[in-house]
């Protein structure tokens, strides 16, 4: 679609609809209001476009509600029979007293363009009596979706990705298992040789105990010996 001037286009309806109605002068001022910018997928085949305008002042009569079409072409005045059908290319509706909306019917992408909403009151010729909206650009594309069998390979790659994960989570736990199970085997080793290096000790000590203890116990029986032969001397002795 191509880039339009929409300040320039916009103010072109306003002129034409100035022209278009006239009345006597009074005080109206209306304000609308359009969404600014509608994407949509081609196979809805329909869609709405909506407007909602405010009044003060205004005469107590319904205003006329238009709608603009603005495409690669100049613009067009829809639904000027009132497309109360909904086999017309466009369909008008009320929601409520201050809303018109413009439903387009068959869609395809030709629709792409900017709709712009008109409000006016014949019986005003106030400029503020006849306004339009900024205009919704209606933009229609095509939605890529996967094929089938690109799906049935994302969900295989899916379904492989989770094993590897649960894997490498399985084998991070069974090595810090194990390397658990070897420290705890180092530490017990360790302790054991410990012991066994205490209990040597032990027995090294004991052992250079009770031969400290024999060297003492020698001298005293020895000396006991030597007074029991001078005692037996000196009773054979006349």
């Amino acid at each position: 679609m191509e880039t339009v001037n929409r300040g320039k286009i916009i103010l072109g309806l306003e002129l034409n609809l100035i022209l278009f109605y006239v009345g006597v002068a009074d005080d109206c001022t209306v304000s609308v209001s359009q969404l600014p910018e509608l994407e949509v997928d081609y196979r809805q085949k329909v869609v709405t476009l909506t407007c909602s305008f405010s009044t003060v002042g205004c005469p107590a009569e319904k205003p006329t509600r238009l709608w603009f079409r603005y495409g690669t072409h100049k613009p067009e005045n829809l639904c000027s029979n009132g497309c109360s059908s909904e086999t017309d290319k466009y369909t008008l509706k009320y929601p409520a007293q201050n809303q018109v909306s413009l439903t387009v019917n068959r869609l395809t992408f030709n629709d792409s363009a900017i709709y712009i909403c008109g409000i006016a009151f014949r019986s005003s010729k106030q400029p503020r009596a006849k306004q339009t909206g900024g205009g919704t650009v209606l933009v229609v594309r095509e939605t890529k979706v996967l094929s089938k069998e690109l799906q049935s390979v994302l969900i295989a790659l899916l379904v492989l990705f989770s094993i590897y994960i649960i894997s490498v989570l399985v084998i991070l736990i069974v090595l810090t298992e194990l390397k658990s199970n070897t420290q705890r085997k180092k530490e017990t080793e360790e302790s054991q040789k410990k012991r066994s290096a205490r209990r040597i000790f032990q027995e090294i000590a004991q052992e250079l105990y009770n031969k400290r203890h024999a060297e003492r116990s020698q001298p005293t029986e020895k000396d006991n010996t030597y007074e029991n032969r001078t005692a037996l001397s000196n009773y054979e002795r006349p």
